[in-house]
């Protein structure tokens, strides 16, 4: 009996060597081409969206008017909402704000790292208690702090920044919440509800998007004046298992690839937002790094375990102008891992490379439409539901697993 048990450990531990190096081996094929092959291989299931203008055409349109979820590109809007309260001086960018009061929303390894990495640039050559809020706003895009997201929300106000897309001509935008607290809602709910794992995941399912959305504000406004202890911290890292994380992630604000688009064309045009507005935005979303070969390029990336999105601009010093939206969803590890490793050397080669532009632009061409089959309403509805059920026992089948 010992050595069948031994055997079985040791075969099993080949099969986790094995999987592991071959999942090593596989993320290392990245390239820009595999952004293209994505992107075709998952057009018809809608969990993808590419949009591309250059030279004011439109160079790629794929499913750009499907909502899908943002991550931290979103975090745009918060941008452009501080750049405008900047200009108007209802905001002090200089004013300082200290590290600690950005404490309260920072939850320690739910953000890969972020906030960790702008605190250490920041204590480099010496140690801060308090930055400029202009500061905070380079945190939240540069280095996609959602601490300092939060923050910078409690500061310029929701309702402003929920302004913002209806002010650009964006119809489609879901309204913004309070990222972190957003985490915290499985912990609330399982403790006024008295969910097990198995069940959390349906019940933050059949929220509705207000039940959802009030429930992220209202945690965020009780942390401003009782924030987490760091138990209560580690407490919440431990509930996002893969289910609850999923789950989280589909609720995370939706918008379409065209009117990511049009953002990036009205602050590439650098004629729609007045000049004082581009002086507190642009040294935001761009690196001064691409002034070598570029009059000026920026973009704001974000990431779940599920997702990839991006939206940047570039103008060349020939003037060339590119606008590019990118969005994807219920991607799997690999698709997740190797399309972040991807997408930037595909941004790069197609600014750079004319031959990559035109196979872009050949490969990507969107199928025509089938003319809609006629439904009834009642079928839809039908089809609808078991889309949704099936989705929650998946969420159902996944916590059983990762428990």
């Amino acid at each position: 009996m010992m050595w069948i048990i031994i055997g079985f450990v040791v075969i099993f531990g080949i099969i986790m060597i094995y999987s592991f190096f071959k999942f090593q081996n596989e993320i290392k094929k990245v390239s820009p081409e595999y952004v293209v092959e994505l992107i075709k291989e998952k057009q018809s299931s809608e969990d993808v969206a590419l949009a591309i203008h250059y030279n004011d055409e439109k160079w790629v349109s794929i499913n750009e008017q499907i909502p899908l979820p943002l991550a931290s590109t979103v975090k745009i809007i918060v941008a452009i909402e501080f750049a405008q309260q900047a200009a108007d001086h209802k905001i002090d960018p200089l004013q300082e704000v200290p590290l600690e009061r950005l404490d309260t929303f920072n939850i320690p390894k739910t953000d890969g790292g972020a906030h960790k990495a702008w605190l250490d640039t920041l204590n480099a050559n010496k140690q801060m208690t308090h930055v400029p809020l202009h500061e905070v706003a380079k945190g939240m895009i540069q280095f996609s702090s959602n601490a300092n997201t939060d923050y910078l929300i409690d500061i310029l106000g929701l309702e402003n920044i929920n302004q913002v897309p209806e002010r650009l001509g964006i119809e489609d935008h879901d309204l913004l919440f309070p990222v972190v607290s957003s985490m915290y809602i499985p912990v609330q709910l399982m403790q006024d509800k008295n969910l097990t794992p198995q069940t959390l995941v349906i019940t933050m399912d059949k929220l509705s998007d207000e039940e959802y959305r009030q429930m992220a504000i209202d945690i965020h406004n009780k942390w401003i004046e009782q924030p987490l202890t760091a138990l209560e911290k580690r407490k919440l890292t431990k509930t996002l298992n893969m289910a609850v994380q999923r789950a989280w992630s589909e609720r995370l604000p939706r918008a379409t690839a065209e009117g990511y688009i049009s953002i990036m064309d009205k602050i590439n045009s650098k004629k729609y937002f007045s000049q004082s507005v581009h002086n507190h935005l642009d040294p935001l979303l761009e690196n001064p790094k691409n002034k070598e070969k570029f009059l000026y390029a920026g973009q704001k990336g974000g990431s779940t375990s599920f997702s990839v999105t991006m939206a940047m601009y570039a103008t060349d010093k020939e003037h060339n102008q590119t606008s590019l939206a990118l969005f994807t969803n219920r991607l799997n590890s690999i698709e997740q891992v190797k399309l972040s490793r991807s997408v930037n050397d595909f941004q790069r080669k197609f600014l750079t490379d004319e031959a990559f532009r035109s196979h872009v632009k050949e490969e990507l061409k969107e199928p025509p439409s089938d003319e809609a089959d006629i439904s009834s309403l009642e079928e839809g509805n039908e089809a609808e539901e078991m889309e949704r059920k099936s989705r929650i026992q998946k969420l159902i089948d996944e916590t059983e697993v990762k428990d």
